[in-house]
């Protein structure tokens, strides 16, 4: 391409083939569309987590770390790993540190114990502050 030749921008002709051309409806059920109303509940809404999932201890570490502060929150009953892969991977976010789950506990790097008992507290757990 020469130095002074210049590339339309302004949208040109029309696309050689047409990509949704080939779609069609064609096995679909006809079912037609009906408005849902503002604030109606439907079965794709998620629903509010459960009011009391029970008592969680947030609480603060440096024994064994080298002096590093860890914020440690265990005692959770009835949830699995996955589930506290997904919390440790909020809390993260929200506190902008590093974090893990080990042997059953979330680790979060730093002294991030207001944070975490906030969101804690919005999944529907009772945070309670443990030690100094």
């Amino acid at each position: 391409m020469a130095r002074g030749d210049k590339v339309a921008t302004d949208g040109g002709g029309s696309l050689a083939q047409n990509p949704f051309a080939a779609l069609s409806g064609a096995g679909l059920p006809n079912v037609p569309l009906r408005p849902v109303a503002v604030g109606a509940v439907t079965s794709a809404t998620p629903s509010k987590p459960e009011k009391n999932r029970g008592r969680v201890d947030v609480r603060r570490e440096t024994g064994g770390r080298g002096g590093k502060t860890v914020t440690v929150v265990d005692g959770f009953i009835g949830i699995g790993l996955p589930e506290k892969e997904q919390l440790c991977k909020k809390i993260r976010g929200a506190c902008g540190c590093g974090g893990t789950v080990k042997e059953g506990r979330i680790e979060i790097q730093g002294d991030q114990r207001e944070t975490i008992a906030r969101i804690l507290s919005e999944a529907g757990f009772r945070a309670v502050m443990a030690g100094g």
